[in-house]
């Protein structure tokens, strides 16, 4: 065997001996024997094993009295409790991030590292024993200097466990949905910062502040308002719960007040045959867009949504991303069918609708889409002297009255009911039920008889 092979190998066989100027190795994360790069590719078979599997960070340390690396203990905190990719690693990254600036800070497994909390920490804090293995918490990586509280060791800002929950919720939450999520987020933050309070450590946030906050929205807004805040920081909490940064969410505790919901009303046929006939002289495009919400009981938004690959003509089925699932098929009834242009020749990428015509791109978010169409029909309805409870909703609830007391000519209650549900989409009979009773759909007949008796 050659002189250089013979020194490779003593070099393979003594590599960590050598003193080397970094004592660390960098951080990385086991994903469960699986190359997240290609996560799409596996078959939902091994996504679920690779899942089953625990993931974490692990790295190593030089032993000080070996003078060799020495792998530390694993580190999780708690991000095995995510049952999916997206939020497990979205933990795990935050994880490797924060543990990396600590080594590269000065963090030592072997040492006291009371100097490394001072300098995170912006305070002189209680000294603490030294620990043979490494924190296993991402708190400790995220401490801010403060002007009140001092956080304690171990603990995240309330700053950064707000940015912590944030990025959660941003990849489990489509964007229409986070946007007004972290809208409510971000001013309960402002509040905090504006009482010097956003620097303290996440557990100075108590039941009674949060109702303070909460009183504060009221003062200025509604009651409904006022549980859209809560419903936001209560779901924000329970991220934080599940991550082990908070022991437990009182927020959920804090009661929703009593709130008088603005229902759409329905129109009646005389006043919708006028809509429809101004609509069909004026603004075809308008009518064309209330139609999908009439006929095929769409919301307003999910019709902002539709693109052109997602109309099949010859299949007589449409395709929609609804609220409460991924795509939602419907069929498209002939009385719909007939009122759709030819799209043949457009591309299957457009929006259906934009502002000019059917078939184009449109630069906005599905929000934004949704306003432009409401204000464009606000007018339409100011012609008509229509006050703040009729909207383009409210075709959706003509509509489905109409069916089910159609349905009630021929079949009971239950047989309507159960053949409306296929129609409209409802997940279940008690929230048909529910929505038929906000809707008024079915009066009673004529109890003058009863009146009558002696």
């Amino acid at each position: 065997m050659s002189s250089i092979s013979l020194f490779l190998r003593a070099v393979n066989d003594s590599v960590n001996d050598f003193k080397m100027s970094q004592p660390y190795s960098e951080p990385k994360i086991f994903t469960g024997g699986v190359d997240i790069n290609h996560w799409k590719n596996l078959t939902s078979t091994d996504q679920k094993l690779a899942l089953s599997k625990e993931w974490f960070i692990y790295y190593s340390y030089r032993d000080p009295k070996s003078g060799k690396l020495k792998r530390q203990s694993h580190i999780k905190a708690g991000a095995n409790r995510h049952k999916n990719l997206r939020a497990r690693i979205a933990v795990l990254k935050t994880l490797q991030r924060n543990l990396l600036l600590l080594l590269e800070n000065g963090f030592n497994p072997y040492d006291d590292n009371t100097t490394n909390k001072e300098r995170f920490l912006g305070k002189k804090t209680k000294e603490v024993e030294p620990t043979t293995t490494p924190t296993t918490s991402i708190a400790e990586t995220q401490i801010e200097p403060t002007t009140e509280k001092p956080v304690a060791i171990n603990e995240m800002s309330i700053v950064d466990a707000f940015k912590f929950g944030l990025d959660i919720k941003k990849r489990e939450l489509n964007s229409n949905s986070y946007n007004g999520y972290s809208s409510h987020i971000n001013r309960f933050e402002k509040w905090l910062t504006e009482k010097k309070l956003h620097n303290n450590g996440i557990s100075t946030i108590t039941k009674s502040l949060v109702i303070e906050y909460l009183n504060s929205i009221l003062k200025v807004s509604s009651s409904r308002n006022r549980n859209n805040y809560r419903t936001s920081i209560s779901s924000l909490f329970t991220t934080l719960e599940d991550n082990e940064l908070i022991k437990d969410n009182f927020v959920k505790k804090i009661k929703n007040l009593k709130t008088t919901p603005e229902r759409n009303k329905t129109y009646t046929p005389t006043m919708q045959k006028d809509i429809y006939d101004y609509m069909q002289e004026n603004d075809p495009l308008l009518l064309l867009f209330v139609q999908f919400v009439s006929y095929n009981l769409l919301r307003p938004i999910e019709v902002c949504r539709l693109r052109i690959e997602d109309i099949d003509i010859k299949d007589k089925k449409l395709y929609v991303k609804a609220k409460n699932k991924a795509v939602k098929i419907k069929i498209i009834p002939d009385y719909l069918l007939k009122e759709i242009p030819d799209l043949s020749a457009l591309e299957k990428k457009l929006f259906l609708f934009t502002p000019e015509k059917i078939g184009g791109d449109w630069e906005a978010n599905e929000t934004n889409r949704r306003d432009h169409f409401s204000k464009r029909f606000k007018k339409v309805k100011d012609l008509f002297g229509l006050g703040v409870n009729y909207g383009m909703y409210s075709f959706r609830h003509t509509f489905i009255t109409k069916l089910y007391q159609e349905l009630r000519k021929e079949y009971s209650q239950f047989e309507a009911k159960s053949r409306l549900m296929l129609i409209t989409g409802h997940a279940t009979m008690i929230a048909l039920e529910q929505y038929l009773r906000d809707i008024d759909a079915e009066l009673p007949k004529d109890y003058s008889a009863l009146l009558n008796s002696k």
